[in-house]
Parts: C-alpha cells; structure tokens; sequence
C-alpha cells in the first residue's frame, strides 16, 4: 500500500460516525477513569501522603475501557504494579542509576510479571519513574501498593454501578 492509500483509508476512518453505543460507552469509560484520579487525587490532599502516580492514568485506561482483559484483573493491575516498583526500587538501591540499570529494572519488570502471571503494561513505567525520580521504599507502600488497590476498588463500584461483571476474578489466574 502507498503512502496516498494509506493517507485516504485514515481520512476514511475519521468521517466514519461512531454509534451512539460507542459514545455513550466511550463517555462512561472516561468518566470512570477521570472519577478513579480524582479520588486518589482527594485522597492525597486530605491525608498528605502521595497516591497519585503517571502509570496510574494509563491503568485507568485498561480498568475503564478494557474491563475484561487480563490486564485489567485485580491481580495484574496490583501485582503488576507491586512488582515492577519493587524491581525498580532493588535495581536502584543495589546498583544506582545508569542507562543500563534503566534498561535492566525495566527488562526483569516484563521477566518477573510474566512468571508471576501479573501482566501490567502500565506497571512497565515504573521502574523507570521510581529510578529517575530517587523515590524512597515507602513509595512502594504510597502510592503503588495503595493506589493500585483504590483504583481496582473504584473500577469494582463502578463497574457495578454499570451493571457490569467486574473483575472476571480476583486474584487467581
């Protein structure tokens, strides 16, 4: 395919009109995700300890959007998280940060989540925003551990409030 056809078939695409099923299912998955941020965000100013991190905007999209894939079920999205942060938090302390320690906390990141079954795509970013910021162990606690939680239980109230089945499972695979 040439670069005209390739050109013509987006333009196709964006004159396309969606149904109203999928705005509406669009809508509510945004509100969903937005809603989960603000109450970590409220969360953080009312008891002055961080709960907020990037990934987490990215985990919003899978718990929101995607609610039946496995990367959106309470193991993947806790486990994964957890478990990347513990990485970058080792790699960090054992051996400081070096391209190559980003390279590597990343790289056993992906090895560890797939042994565990606890793939996470956003949890992949961790390491790297725990390493380059210095954060301290406590960050595992607040805001990884406790705010991956609070979005899994944000994403469970409000998906039941949809009259959606969320989480497919809870901790098993």
């Amino acid at each position: 395919m040439n670069n005209s056809n390739v050109t013509q078939k987006m333009l196709e695409i964006g004159r396309k009109r969606p149904s109203l099923q999928y705005v509406k299912t669009s809508l509510l998955a945004g509100t969903g995700g937005g809603l989960a941020i603000l109450i970590l965000a409220l969360l953080e100013g009312w008891l002055s300890s961080p709960f907020l991190m990037a990934p987490f905007g990215a985990s919003c999209v899978i718990l929101f959007a995607l609610p039946d894939s496995p990367l959106a079920q309470p193991r993947n999205v806790i486990g994964g998280h957890l478990i990347s942060s513990l990485v970058g938090l080792t790699i960090s302390s054992c051996v400081g940060v070096h391209v190559w320690s980003l390279a590597l906390a990343v790289g056993l990141s992906i090895v560890f989540m797939q042994w565990t079954r606890t793939i996470h795509p956003p949890a992949g970013a961790d390491p790297l925003l725990i390493m380059m910021t210095g954060a301290p162990w406590t960050y595992l606690l607040f805001p990884v551990g406790i705010g991956a939680v609070v979005l899994v239980l944000a994403a469970w109230t409000y998906h039941r409030t949809q009259g959606n089945q969320y989480p497919k499972h809870w901790f098993t695979s």
